[in-house]
């Protein structure tokens, strides 16, 4: 990283892995958003792949994420690569679509995502997060994205799908290896690791839909299965790719924030003594969390004519990626913004910049993130970090690979 910080701008490729061996390149994004806020990198080491612009600026991301006449979702795929996912894969989610076609999809998967649902749905979360904190009872070191986050992100959104607990594991790990481009950890395999994952996730995921459909419940599945809104139904693959989104989205996102934002107070003894010391103020923290750390880095669009940005031509058919990381700590946007401030109360881009692709379940994810950060800092106020963690190298997911805790005394 210290040799690309020297670099001039023209030379950086935000595409060489090696600068997200610590998660986000901030150094780089500051530089990027004073020198060129529309910045081209070639994307040199990913074989077939054509370059991208990076769009670093807070204003700037809102102003792309809004025109999806000039800025496609649809007909390039939103991921900095199709290596990782294909893009017809992409294009069967509502969020690689555009309108009219997103919007009738999105409107049926709302009937699910009611405030009024959502509510009712809190006493669960607490539920499934107090159980996991019991089952932590008696240790002293662990792992608190595999053992606590993982379990009650995966549980929440398997209550909510309609989802057997027993399935949680194996849902939450094609989640984290479908989203991890990048990482050859989680993606060893590359193009053929994904493409097992995706035909995994289609047979499941319709299994479960066609199960509802002669079994109706209550869960959000059975909901989407028998959906109607001026007549139209969802086929089975709008369905089972939306379901298999949601499952993406609620196990790897919500889990990403939660151990990111525990590492930021762990590191910060002062910001989480507010937090002790002052619990109604957890939910303008968790707004601080997403801002700090958005769970994931970019989304793309595609160029659907020339356009000129902050001085720059981007041609029709570019690619455009808006960087989360970068905008949401925007100096013009935040004063002192790579500094954590629970008090903050900030506006941000974690669940998009507005305009038609606005996260779907956020009002679920600030529920759930709620509860997390309520009962573990009562349950362990005086945990503690045991090494500082590695991050996941990728250049979507942003998160920890693991967070090692002491977990302290429990509160009485």
């Amino acid at each position: 990283m210290a040799t690309a910080v020297g670099l001039p701008i023209d030379q950086i490729d935000l595409g060489d892995m090696s600068l997200w061996v610590n998660g986000p390149p901030h150094e780089l994004f500051d530089r990027m958003r004073v020198e060129a806020p529309v910045h081209w990198s070639p994307m040199a080491e990913w074989e077939g792949e054509s370059g991208f612009w990076s769009i670093t600026r807070a204003e700037d991301v809102h102003t792309v994420s809004r025109d999806w006449e000039a800025f496609s979702s649809e007909q390039g795929g939103i991921l900095i690569t199709n290596l990782a996912t294909p893009v017809e894969v992409q294009n069967a989610m509502f969020i690689g679509m555009d309108p009219p076609r997103h919007d009738r999809i999105k409107a049926l998967f709302q009937r699910g995502f009611t405030p009024k649902r959502i509510a009712e749905h809190e006493a669960t979360i607490r539920e499934i997060t107090i159980q996991a904190l019991d089952r932590l009872e008696g240790r002293d070191e662990l792992d608190l994205a595999a053992e606590l986050a993982q379990p009650v992100v995966g549980r929440v959104i398997g209550s909510f799908l309609g989802t057997p607990e027993e399935d949680d594991v194996v849902w939450a790990d094609l989640a984290k290896r479908g989203l991890a481009i990048g990482d050859d950890e989680l993606q060893p395999d590359g193009n053929e690791s994904t493409h097992e994952i995706i035909a995994e996730v289609f047979s499941r995921a319709s299994a479960v839909a066609a199960d509802r459909r002669a079994n109706p419940t209550d869960d959000l599945t059975s909901l989407l299965v028998h959906a109607e809104v001026d007549g139209e139904r969802l086929t089975d693959d709008e369905i089972v790719f939306g379901f298999a989104l949601l499952v993406a989205a609620g196990n790897d996102s919500t889990k990403a924030t939660f151990t990111n934002g525990m590492l930021g107070l762990l590191n910060a003894p002062e910001q989480r003594q507010k937090l002790l010391d002052d619990p109604p103020l957890i939910p303008v923290a968790v707004e601080e969390f997403l801002r700090m750390y958005p769970a994931f880095a970019h989304f793309r669009r595609t160029a659907t004519r020339d356009y000129e940005l902050n001085g720059q031509l981007i041609r029709k058919g570019d690619k455009v990626i808006m960087w989360y990381p970068a905008s949401n700590r925007d100096p013009e946007a935040f004063e002192c913004p790579h500094m954590l401030d629970v008090e903050r109360n900030a506006e941000h881009q974690a669940f998009g910049a507005g305009g038609r692709h606005f996260c779907l379940g956020t009002a679920l994810a600030r529920l759930e993130l709620k509860v997390l950060f309520e009962e573990t800092l009562a349950r362990y106020p005086q945990m503690e970090l045991t090494a500082q963690p590695e991050a996941v190298q990728s250049l979507f997911l942003n998160q920890p690979r693991t967070v090692p805790v002491k977990l302290g005394a429990a509160a009485g």
